[in-house]
């Protein structure tokens, strides 16, 4: 009898956090290594909010809080979605949870039944699937199709949609493609789910404010009011605010699925950590005028890097609206090989190539369930950026 549980056969580790695992271990041995892998800004968590974290400590605000957050957390979050989003929620609609990913996850485990299906479209965030699988659910792919730009058409949607579709994961700006849809889009999409009364939508808004030019964000329930009762809107702190490591995120929905959450997260983390919720409070509710202005900083590297990967040779890729990656074409190079005589089969293999003969981290496309694609983080500097483009440039120009 095997002593781990069957379960974790069904799942694979996340390969972004084995990514940077490796990346660190490659940098320990004295290795030069650009790394385009990681989904977290290089910019610092304002002062202000550090400055909110050291106040709770001297006041003593470090004990046990309520098990889904601290009242004061839940009126800031409150207060973002009507000020930013248009959206009304009591604090008794909210969870405040260990990270974006706890929310989501808090939500599976709470209303997942074996048989239910979770409808996700690909290229997805790598962790969707699998928190899925571990919840007892079903993923079910949809192929949002390179042509219109990764985002998923309502005759896509339409058709993956059966008697067991409880939830669709949707996620606009999209990790790891930049794809960001429209209100005009959201309601198409809108127009169907309002057809199958059992299908709830999980809104991750978590790259909100990473958006480039005129695009208008509009978050799910507020371009689609008539769902508000079928929409889990969930955010965190981590990209707007520099904050990933302090793992706050929250979700806004129907006052049953919040108390379920909180059941869940009675009996497993309890509350979120009590001096980062403070921190938290201030970043929502404190000076908002360094996001725009990082945003700009984002989309300038954006530039750079769509730039300088469509003059690589045999690589595409689109200009993406949000977030901060690129998702790169690598189907000229595939049936290619290395100088020292490699074939290069698939997107691992090259993404394999850059790490081990270039010192460039990226991410295979079959994290993200499409190949042949690699995604590249433009969450560094231009310096990096360049250099890194620059080593990838001269990676595809020696395959043969």
């Amino acid at each position: 009898m095997s002593f781990i549980a069957d379960r974790l056969s069904l799942i694979k580790p996340s390969p972004t956090v084995a990514l940077t695992g490796k990346i660190n271990e490659l940098k320990a041995a004295g290795r030069n290594i650009l790394g385009l892998g990681a989904g977290e800004p290089d910019f610092d968590t304002p002062d202000n909010v550090k400055e909110a974290a050291y106040k709770a400590i001297r006041e003593g605000r470090t004990k046990y809080t309520k098990v889904d957050g601290i009242p004061e957390l839940k009126e800031a979050v409150a207060e973002k979605f009507h000020r930013e989003n248009g959206l009304e929620y009591s604090p008794s609609q909210i969870s405040i949870n260990c990270g974006g990913k706890h929310t989501i996850y808090n939500a599976l485990v709470a209303t997942l039944n074996p048989g239910d299906e979770v409808l996700i479209p690909r290229p997805y965030w790598v962790s969707y699937p699998d928190m899925t699988t571990l919840a007892g659910g079903t993923p079910k792919l949809i192929d949002a199709s390179p042509a219109n730009g990764f985002k998923m058409t309502p005759e896509e949607l339409e058709a993956a949609i059966t008697p067991n579709s409880k939830w669709l994961i949707f996620n606009s700006p999209s990790n790891p493609s930049g794809a960001a849809y429209s209100g005009d889009e959201i309601r198409a999409l809108a127009e169907v789910i309002l057809s199958h009364p059992d299908l709830y939508v999980m809104s991750d808004d978590i790259y909100e404010h990473i958006v480039y030019e005129d695009f208008k964000f509009e978050a799910f329930a507020a371009a689609a009011p008539e769902l508000y009762d079928r929409t889990l809107t969930m955010n965190g702190v981590a990209k707007a605010y520099a904050m990933t490591g302090w793992r706050i995120g929250y979700g806004a929905g129907p006052e049953p699925l919040i108390k379920a959450m909180a059941k869940i997260q009675s009996q497993s983390t309890s509350n979120p950590c009590t001096i980062s919720q403070w921190a938290a409070v201030e970043a929502l509710s404190g000076p908002q005028d360094f996001i725009a202005e990082r945003a700009k900083i984002f989309e300038g590297r954006r530039n750079l890097v769509v730039s300088m990967i469509n003059q690589a040779k045999n690589l595409a890729c689109e200009m993406p609206e949000g977030a901060f990656y690129v998702y790169v074409d690598l189907e000229d190079i595939l049936g290619k090989s290395t100088p020292e005589g490699k074939m290069i089969e698939t997107d691992l293999d090259f993404v394999s190539h850059l790490l081990e003969d270039h010192d460039v981290a990226a991410i295979h496309g079959g994290a993200f369930g499409l190949s042949p694609y690699m995604r590249l983080s433009y969450a560094t500097s231009m310096e990096v950026l360049e250099k890194a483009c620059s080593r990838i440039q001269t990676a595809t120009a020696a395959l043969r």
